[in-house]
């Protein structure tokens, strides 16, 4: 079955719960108490000013940075628990749950478009055939059959970041993190990787999405969390947060967005 299709359908089934989360550098404070929860099936998008945590928490939420306190769910088992991780063996199966892809890309420059998406899998223990058949029909769903055999200079910015998205769903994960996906591209290339982005939610594709794009965020989200210093300021539907928003601080920083 497709690694793109084997989703289940939007729900209230969580698969990732936040409670608590607390994370600072050299004791200045990023992430403060942190909660809120992903149900299976469904887009979260992450909005607010540059520096206000939110590709921190991403990076707790993938285990890139080591959280200070609070607690860390997957499928209803602690990844974190109070602060305390769970064993390395433990937080390797998590880590099979869930895959990324970054504002850069991270393509390996030496490595072809085809071997970019198949390496992963393969040194995961997937059958290196079953593996090129998957990045084969990933490059057909991202609209970039031919490029098997190109490398990553070759590429545009939204190609390449497009092959990033196949790559991370090539290791058929159960919920996909965007760290600002669009931000190092410009608004061209923006609207490739965003209408990719819109077909994986029409699939029910978990998401969390770190984002400045508004227009995306009120159209494709299940829940938007705006964060401000550390904090979540306020969480809801794309209509409560961006029609009807309830904090001063939220009016403000949608005060320029435009339907």
């Amino acid at each position: 079955m497709s690694a793109i299709t084997e989703n289940k359908a939007p729900g209230s089934v969580p698969i990732l719960e936040i409670r608590g989360l607390r994370k600072a550098f050299d004791r200045v404070p990023v992430l403060r108490d942190i909660s809120f929860t992903v149900n299976t099936g469904n887009v979260v998008t992450i909005i607010g000013p540059s520096g206000s945590g939110k590709s921190t928490l991403l990076r707790c939420a993938s285990f890139l940075e080591n959280a200070n306190d609070g607690d860390i769910l997957y499928d209803g088992q602690y990844a974190m628990k109070g602060g305390v991780y769970a064993p390395k063996k433990e937080l390797n199966r998590f880590r099979t749950l869930f895959g990324m892809v970054f504002q850069n890309f991270n393509l390996f420059p030496h490595y072809s478009v085809l071997k970019n998406i198949c390496e992963p899998p393969t040194l995961r223990g997937c059958d290196r055939e079953e593996a090129r058949e998957r990045a084969s029909e990933l490059l057909k769903k991202m609209g970039l059959e031919g490029k098997e055999n190109a490398y990553p200079c070759q590429l545009s910015g939204g190609q390449q970041q497009r092959v990033a998205i196949a790559r991370a769903l090539a290791l058929n994960p159960e919920i996909l993190y965007f760290d600002e996906p669009t931000s190092a591209l410009d608004p061209e290339l923006t609207g490739e990787v965003l209408k990719v982005i819109r077909q994986l939610a029409e699939d029910h594709m978990t998401m969390v999405v770190v984002t400045h794009e508004m227009s995306f965020a009120h159209a494709v989200s299940h829940q938007v969390i705006f964060m401000d210093g550390g904090y979540i300021m306020e969480e809801g539907s794309p209509e409560q947060i961006f029609e009807n928003p309830q904090q001063e601080r939220t009016k403000r920083f949608l005060s320029n967005y435009k339907k």
